[in-house]
């Protein structure tokens, strides 16, 4: 009698998967909170409670559907704390004859997952996820032959083949994109929309954790946790950004606020990347809600929030299976530095890098522009190798998992890939940043000067970051500005910026 045993990992909790349309006696899921998942990053604790608390909740609801499930507790006995072994003395002990599981996200886990069906002695499958739009290998498909992967024509293809936002095979209104009326800052004195926060009593998880020696990084309120841990509640968050968040959500997703965590954001990205909700219901409710109130959600609304599910994370979903292993080695600038120590803690001196940071410590989460121009910016200008700015990101994000972390951090942000996704290096002075927030004001620093014991930082290293990589920069026609502007600088200009930029890196942990 065929006995199968199937995985499910903790970022495959899809309840509309096809796995789970028929209750089959012959077939047993097993789920597990193993060490070598909490360990191989160190996480924000929210991160591994929300992913615990969500893969518990998700296995009640399969036991209640009359499916056959192993549930493999972090602390249990039988626990071997790794997915190979755990799964091979299941196999021994209750006489499986076949082995399936759903395709990882993740390169490691694909690595250790085919290893582990050619060690076992009974047959093996692997199947999809079910849950993108794309196939891990689309992307390297659509652009083969080609020699820059350009995310706008990715973008159009998707919506042209999921009809999304189309009229025929041309887009809606006509136009693809309505990227430039996305980017601006919050007007003065304007409150943003309070967030939609759950209360989620995980205390018990929390102490399970504590009573190991796990490394985590962050703040917990165990009693009153804010991140949806089930389909329900995503469907909840999700709806509330469609009535109540969408309407400004183009217009201020690139702004930045002092102790303005969420503003018109939807933060689904963690229900979304751990599969309790699809790319495709996401889409459909905003679009819904559009149609609905069409003349008061302006169309650039809904496009930019569209662009970023169909278009950027199908795109850097589809980059990472293209590169990797080789991408996670990349470091076009040679950068050596190590991370300062204040993006552990939050205690530095410029408000803007300690706003985001002590956000990030204290809910997992920060939006797109603090991620790339705030943290991001800062790691590029000061020359942090791509490893330390990737084992951050990974670890201290409630939606980082490395097939969209790494090519975000050491791609778009870092350019560490040399211009395999972004097409220059997203670096600014503080004038950017003040253009896109209300951080300069409060600052210890002046975003005005370049020179000086109050100099706002970003000005002299953002120049000797140019300086620096002027070489591997110059046939760049994107930059071609800035370099021109560096190279008719005075030399004596030029030395007082450099000399001050040597003075900020020699001293960066007291910045």
């Amino acid at each position: 009698m065929k006995k199968t045993l199937r995985l499910i990992l903790g970022d495959q909790l899809n309840s509309n998967h096809s796995w789970f349309n028929s209750v089959e006696e012959s077939v047993t899921y097993v789920m597990m909170e193993v060490r070598t998942e909490t360990d191989y990053a160190q996480h924000h604790i929210q991160k591994v409670v929300g992913i615990f608390a969500a893969m518990r909740d998700f296995a009640s609801q399969l036991k209640s559907n009359g499916h056959q499930l192993i549930y493999l507790q972090l602390n249990d006995s039988a626990n071997f704390q790794s997915f190979d072994k755990n799964i091979e003395k299941l196999i021994s002990e209750q006489q499986f004859t076949h082995f399936e599981y759903q395709l990882p996200d993740e390169y490691r886990l694909d690595i250790q997952l085919k290893k582990l069906c050619e060690s076992i002695t009974i047959s093996s499958t692997a199947v999809d996820s079910e849950h993108f739009f794309s196939s891990r290998n689309e992307l390297g498909d659509f652009f083969e032959g080609k020699k820059t992967y350009l995310m706008e024509s990715f973008y159009r293809y998707m919506r042209k083949k999921h009809t999304v936002l189309m009229e025929g095979d041309k887009p809606l209104t006509g136009k693809w994109n309505y990227d430039l009326d996305n980017r601006k800052k919050l007007p003065k004195g304007h409150k943003p929309i309070f967030p939609l926060v759950f209360e989620n009593e995980v205390t018990s998880i929390h102490e399970e954790i504590k009573k190991t020696t796990i490394k985590t990084i962050g703040n917990i309120n165990a009693k009153q946790f804010i991140w949806p841990i089930n389909r329900t509640q995503s469907f909840e968050l999700l709806d509330y950004f469609a009535t109540e968040c969408l309407p400004l959500f183009g217009s201020y997703q690139d702004a930045m606020m002092p102790n303005e965590w969420s503003l018109y954001h939807s933060r689904i990205s963690f229900s979304m990347n751990i599969k309790l909700i699809s790319p495709k219901e996401v889409i459909e409710r905003v679009t819904a809600e559009w149609e609905k109130r069409s003349h008061e959600i302006e169309y650039h609304q809904l496009e930019g929030f569209v662009r970023q599910i169909i278009g950027w994370r199908e795109y850097m979903r589809g980059i990472y299976w293209k590169q990797m292993p080789n991408y996670a080695t990349l470091n076009y600038f040679d950068n050596t530095a190590p991370l300062p120590t204040w993006f552990w803690t939050g205690e530095t001196k410029m408000t803007c890098l300690k706003d985001a940071i002590n956000q990030s410590l204290e809910y997992g989460y920060a939006h797109h522009i603090q991620r790339l121009m705030i943290t991001g910016n800062f790691a590029l200008l000061a020359g942090v190798h791509p490893d330390e700015i990737d084992a951050w990101y990974l670890g201290i994000y409630m939606d980082a998992f490395e097939w969209v972390e790494i090519t975000n951090t050491r791609g778009m942000s870092q350019f560490a890939d040399g211009g395999i996704v972004g097409t220059k290096p997203y670096v600014s002075s503080a004038s950017y940043i003040d253009k896109m927030s209300s951080y300069c004001g409060s600052c210890q620093y002046n975003n005005k000067l370049k020179v000086g014991d109050k100099a706002c930082p970003f000005n002299s290293l953002y120049w000797n970051f140019y300086d620096r990589n002027k070489s591997k920069l110059a046939s760049n026609p994107r930059i071609n500005m800035m370099l021109n502007v560096w190279n008719k600088m005075k030399p004596e200009d030029k030395e007082a910026l450099l000399l001050q930029a040597d003075y900020y890196l020699k001293n960066i942990n007291d910045l």
